[in-house]
This record gives structure tokens, sequence and C-alpha cells, in this order.
């Protein structure tokens, strides 16, 4: 397929031509003056042809709003592209196909997808682009901005299937703690998908994360004893550190020697103390009354 490359059209001022125009006009009107009062036909050779020119003239005029472009089609061949923003004269021959180079926004449709482990959640996306090769966009593809629409959802679809929802392993990225890393994935993708329409891509981020309703429960049970789990994990590793040093601190200030059943009896009491979830209620031992 032959890649078509934007070029800068040839163009006149408009209000140039528009002055020589309307002095086309004044010189008709004084042919056609002229031969009425003279009866003379031979000034029809000049007045008709010039009138011709006259309006086919006006065909050429164009005029080219900001963040705006003219693609010129001349017979079927690409011949440039207006960019510069004013009133403009080109071949009033030409077909002028406009293309807007403001910014877009494209939201897409929320999309059920399974994400790498299988778990079907549901995803949306906004795409921010905008057009910067306007012959690519118009000649490429079909019709560029169903062309972006459906790119952007394939690729919304590729990446939820690449991540898993949520991970509790802080060095594996997934779809909802690591939202920088996947929109920038995303932006580079969607980049390479749309290069062929002259699209940018300026942004992409995700704007509706969840699992799906048939799962949602399940999933929310299952976040919550997973997290459960990692939190005892880190109080339990705590606690230990903990004892340890307890034990240490006794052993190397001789405050008190404890042989392996005591050590046994003081490591369960503080670690039901530090592990309990409820307040511990400490016991005083006083002795006996009578020895």
């Amino acid at each position: 397929m032959e890649t078509i490359t934007e070029k800068s059209a040839n163009k006149i001022n408009g209000f140039i031509v528009l002055f020589l125009v309307i002095a086309l006009l004044a010189l008709n009107v004084f042919l056609l003056v002229t031969g009425i009062r003279t009866d003379d036909v031979s000034i029809l050779w000049f007045f008709v042809p010039l009138m011709l020119l006259f309006f086919i003239s006006f065909g050429g005029f164009t005029i080219v709003q900001p963040n705006e472009s003219k693609v010129l089609v001349f017979f079927g061949k690409y011949i440039g592209t207006l960019r510069d923003s004013g009133f403009w004269w080109v071949n009033p021959f030409t077909e002028k196909r406009k293309v807007s180079l403001r910014i877009h926004n494209f939201n897409s449709d929320k999309i059920k997808v399974n994400d790498l482990h299988g778990n079907p959640i549901e995803i949306a996306a906004v795409i921010v682009w905008r057009v910067v090769d306007s012959a690519r966009a118009v000649f490429d593809v079909q019709n560029y901005e169903g062309f972006i629409a459906i790119q952007s959802e394939t690729a919304v679809r590729g990446l939820a299937s690449e991540y898993v929802y949520d991970s509790n392993d802080e060095d594996k990225p997934s779809l909802r703690s690591h939202p920088l890393e996947i929109s920038e994935n995303m932006k580079k993708q969607l980049q390479q998908r749309l290069e062929i329409a002259g699209v940018e891509v300026i942004e992409s981020r995700i704007t509706h994360l969840a699992y799906a309703p048939e799962i949602a429960q399940a999933m929310l049970r299952r976040q919550q004893a997973t997290a459960v789990v990692a939190a005892r994990s880190k109080i339990v590793e705590g606690a230990v550190g903990m004892v340890d040093m307890a034990l240490k601190a006794l052993s190397e200030q001789h405050i008190v020697t404890l042989d392996e059943d005591k050590k046994a009896t003081m490591v369960n009491n503080l670690l039901v103390a530090l592990v309990s979830e409820t307040q511990a209620q400490p016991v005083i031992n006083t002795g006996t009354l009578y020895s």
C-alpha cells in the first residue's frame, strides 16, 4: 500500500485574487456596455471567456480556520494541504477536504474482558488524540475517527488481558495499583496502532475499572481475606522480632536468668499480647501468702 505523507500546497492570498476578480468583473461590464453601444458582436469573443473565467475563479477561494487543515485533491491526485489559517485562493478545480487538527477525546464504552488470571472485569478508558498528518488521516484509512474508536477498544482489551486486576505484590504491576505504568503502556500501544492514520496519542488513562457484577461480591471477600492474611503476616513478623529483642535484652543485661521452659512460657505470653486482636489483660503474680 502506498503511504501518502502530508506536504504544503501552493496558495495565493485570497484578498489579492479577490481584487483581481472584481477588476475582471469591471472589465466584463465595460466590454458589455461598449458592445451594446457600438453593436460590435466581436466583443463577445472576449466577454464570454472572461465571464467564464470570472465564475470559475470563485471556486478557488477557501477559508482555513485555526487548528484546521484543507486537503486538496486535483482530479484524484493529492497536491498538498493548507494548514495556515486565513483566506486563500487555490486551484479552483481541486476538491477541498476539511480535517480538524484540534485535540479530541474518545471515551470508550465499558467492556467486559478477562484479566491475566481469567477473572472477568469491566474496564473503560479515555483517549486524548489529534491529527498530525492530515494526508494520512484522509487517504490511508477509510474513516479515521471510526478507525480510532475500533483500535482504541482493541488496545484496551489487549492491555487488560496482560495484567491482573489487583496484586498484593508491590513489585508486580496490576491494573489497580499501577495506574501510571498502565497508562503509559496503553499510550505506547495505541500510538503504534494509530501511526498509520497520522494520529498522535497525547494521553490515555483508565476511567472505569471494576470486577464484573457476577463475581464482584466473591472477589470482594477474597480481597478482604487476602488483606487480612497480609496484615496478620506483618503483625506476626513484627511480634517475633520484638520477642527476640526482649529475650536478648534480658540475657545481655542479666536482669533475669530463664531456662528453656520459662523462655517458652514468656514467648507464648508475649506473642499472645502482641498478636491478639483484643487488648491483653496482664495478670500480676505476687507470690504466695505463706512460704
